[in-house]
């Protein structure tokens, strides 16, 4: 698409195709998984970070590395461990003694897309080293702040049956990601394709990220960031949103309700999400559809719920049974 399609090419439609390319790519070398594609997608619109939870083995690592290659963005990953230092992550200023002068190394956060593998296996310092560029999309090094490169995204991962020698997010991190993804086992028919695919002719289990191919240009993909951003929203739509994130608050058996970040990640998120439908204004439906990922992180059920077993979903898909939507 050249400057003067990427100038007239605002309309819903187009947009919506953009995103389909994005998808279709991504697919030629994830197999399956497309619920956790398109959150992450939505993610990336809505200019937000994602929390992946998966045991190993799932494909996270690829899905960013497919992700990024659509926009020929560059992606970085780093395995956080409990030795892992804050500069590890953000670089650091170090004296060379041939010029006798002070250069930056710049560390792996400069890069469009951030695989943050593990990162409870971190200490909190470690992981407080990414709130500054997931709010700010910048470093601060020596007092110089420096910009990461446009879009950006964080993709953090952690394993939800290990428990031994992790660190919990702080829940003031866990609050900076827009969505918290769980990743899933495959289906029978997509585990058939991807054992198919991944022995075909290749030795060993190295992720091939050669069959997808770059079908947008980063400036479409701050292109969509800024339609979904200015997309309008009705008050009802709007008040809509409050009232989920409301009812959080003093639903029984929820222990501490989510804050008003919710309410903005709600609405965030289903305004990304009505750009990939093609649409120009959102809908219920889209705030419903983006609730579960949206707030799952957000609030903490209390003891009595986890010992009956009952999940953070299973409660807001009754939050969202009762609160009403607005019909028109």
């Amino acid at each position: 698409m050249d400057n003067n399609e990427l100038n007239n090419s605002s309309s819903p439609e187009l947009l919506a195709q953009l995103c389909q390319k994005i998808k279709i790519e991504i697919s030629h070398a994830v197999v399956g998984q497309n619920d956790v594609i398109e959150q992450i997608l939505v993610a990336l619109i809505a200019s937000g970070h994602v929390l992946l939870e998966g045991v190993p083995g799932l494909g996270k690592t690829l899905m960013v590395q497919a992700l990024a290659k659509t926009f020929s963005g560059d992606s970085s990953r780093i395995q956080f461990t409990p030795d892992l230092m804050p500069s590890d992550v953000t670089g650091h200023v170090l004296y060379d003694m041939k010029s006798e002068s002070f250069k930056v190394r710049k560390g792996p956060v400069f890069s469009h897309l951030l695989l943050a593998d593990e990162i409870n296996r971190a200490p909190a310092k470690t992981q407080a080293a990414l709130l500054e560029v997931m709010q700010e999309q910048q470093v601060t090094l020596e007092g110089k702040a420096m910009p990461v490169p446009k879009p950006y995204m964080v993709l953090a991962t952690q394993n939800p049956i290990e428990q031994e020698g992790t660190y919990p997010l702080p829940e003031a991190q866990l609050d900076r990601f827009l969505f918290k993804v769980l990743i899933d086992y495959p289906e029978d028919s997509e585990e058939f394709l991807l054992v198919k695919h991944i022995t075909n002719k290749q030795a060993g289990d190295k992720l091939n990220v050669s069959v997808v191919s770059p079908c947008v240009t980063s400036q479409e993909v701050l292109l969509l960031q800024q339609q979904a951003a200015t997309l309008e929203v009705d008050d009802k739509v709007l008040h809509y949103a409050v009232d989920i994130v409301r009812a959080t608050r003093k639903w029984p058996g929820v222990a501490i309700g989510a804050g008003p970040r919710g309410s903005l990640a709600l609405i965030r998120a289903a305004r990304a999400y009505a750009v990939i439908e093609g649409r120009s204004f959102i809908t219920p439906d889209d705030v419903k559809k983006v609730t579960l990922p949206a707030m799952r992180h957000r609030i903490v059920l209390s003891p009595e719920m986890e010992l009956e077993g009952i999940h953070v979903d299973r409660v807001l898909d009754i939050i969202l049974d009762k609160v009403a939507a607005p019909r028109d």
